[in-house]
């Protein structure tokens, strides 16, 4: 019988040491969906977001890459600037 029956999914991933990283894998598929929908409607290209981030179109496609949590936060607060929002984080315990 496994020991995570009746568990919580999050003490699961703890317990695998996985928590972390699945949680920010989370959090980054999110918030590149989120700039890609504020980009599609609206109607902001690659070439364009990259010229109001001031960076290159690599780092767009990073920010936009669900898969990448290599990408900063000043890095994500560009982009939602970029696009006329603001990036909001919170500590939870």
């Amino acid at each position: 019988m496994s020991k995570h029956i009746g568990s919580q999914f999050d003490d699961f991933l703890a317990d695998e040491g996985l928590r972390e990283e699945v949680t920010a894998a989370a959090a980054k598929r999110v918030i590149a969906w989120q700039l890609a929908q504020a980009m599609k409607a609206q109607r902001i290209t690659k070439t364009e977001m990259a010229a109001r981030m001031h960076t290159s179109r690599m780092v767009v496609n990073r920010v936009l890459d669900e898969k990448d949590t290599g990408v900063t936060l000043a890095t994500l607060a560009r982009a939602s600037v970029a696009v006329g929002g603001g990036l909001r984080l919170e500590l939870r315990s």
